[in-house]
């Protein structure tokens, strides 16, 4: 009896042996959820996906997206394969299961041949290179901006980051990675989403100021207004910052009062409307805090008066410096790898 026993566990082993070396065995669906896939590994529009049914050539397929997420053209199936923002493995299962109604026990291999037409990066407004990115790569919103040369000094203090729905397989609201914080955030009708964060905030080193950017992105670096300084005055020039600007902090930060300046005669020139009024100012009388320091707006033209000149009979005409911050259409494409 001892020797049938011991001949019966021999044979259980050797068959469990045979049975794990099996050739040609194909492993079985994965167990990871979608959402804790790297989004790489996912399906975005523009991929070239290749569906390979194991056995034989009649329903394989390569192709990309319907605009409705769906594997585009797959004639001979009896429902539509939704591809969008899904994994191969899951995508190979759904295959499997309507194919199983017409082959018995199909294998279904599915790849991601072609990820190169993926939606762009755009970086636009207040920086020194209006670029396009093609990330290929983990890239964070502070590398983005020293990719395109920093900022200008025409930087408002603010950047906006538009995530269009469906394009990143991610929320297009970006989450808050730091505890006790939350982003400024704009849900919009089709579902997509509006992000706003401080440039302060970045460059203090907060988390959630520096997040992750995705493909499709809209990276704006939104584009303060001016205010313009000229007449006896070191540098005159347009002026922009993201802060509120008083008279004496403007004429400071054109260089000062000029020699021939008379401090005593400021006017400032500011359009209500169609009207446009002139308010003085004594820069004197300010530093004495004898008077109030005007707060001034966008677009106000602040002259400094000469010595031995008079009034404007009429406001002054600026002309435009060129720092625009339109979108650029021809902005160059680079590859982040």
């Amino acid at each position: 009896m001892k020797h049938y026993l011991i001949i019966l566990c021999f044979l259980s082993c050797l068959v469990l042996t045979v049975s794990d070396s099996t050739p040609g065995q194909l492993p079985g669906p994965s167990t990871v959820p979608e959402n804790q896939i790297v989004e790489d590994d996912l399906v975005h529009f523009g991929d070239v996906i290749d569906v390979d049914v194991v056995g034989g050539f009649e329903f394989d397929w390569r192709g990309t997206l319907t605009p409705d997420g769906f594997l585009d053209g797959m004639d001979g199936y009896s429902e539509p394969i939704l591809g969008l923002c899904r994994s191969e493995t899951a995508i190979a299962g759904d295959v499997a299961r309507v194919l199983g109604r017409i082959l018995r026990e199909p294998k279904v291999i599915v790849r991601i041949v072609d990820r190169s037409n993926r939606a762009l990066v755009r970086l636009d407004g207040a920086v020194r290179t209006a670029s396009r990115f093609r990330l290929r790569r983990a890239v964070h919103l502070r590398e983005l901006l020293v990719l395109a040369g920093g900022l200008t000094d025409g930087a408002s203090g603010e950047v906006t980051i538009f995530r269009p729905k469906n394009l990143s397989c991610r929320p297009t609201v970006i989450p808050a990675s730091v505890a006790g914080e939350k982003p400024t955030t704009a849900g919009q009708d089709n579902g997509s989403g509006t992000t706003n964060i401080k440039i302060n905030e970045l460059l203090s080193g907060k988390a959630l100021a520096n997040p992750q950017i995705r493909s499709g992105d809209i990276v704006t670096v939104s584009c303060a207004l001016p205010i313009y300084v000229i007449g006896a005055v070191a540098n005159p020039r347009p002026i922009y910052s993201p802060d509120q600007m008083t008279v004496s902090r403007l004429v400071a930060s054109a260089g000062g009062p000029a020699k021939n300046a008379e401090g005593n005669k400021v006017f400032i020139f500011r359009r209500d409307g169609l009207d446009v009024r002139s308010i003085e100012a004594d820069l004197g009388k300010i530093k004495r805090g004898e008077t109030i320091d005007e707060i001034l707006r966008p677009f106000d033209i602040i002259e400094v008066a000469a010595k031995g000149g008079g009034k404007r009979k009429y406001p002054p005409v600026v002309a435009n410096d060129g720092n625009s911050c339109r979108a650029k259409p021809d902005s160059p494409l680079r590859i982040v790898d």
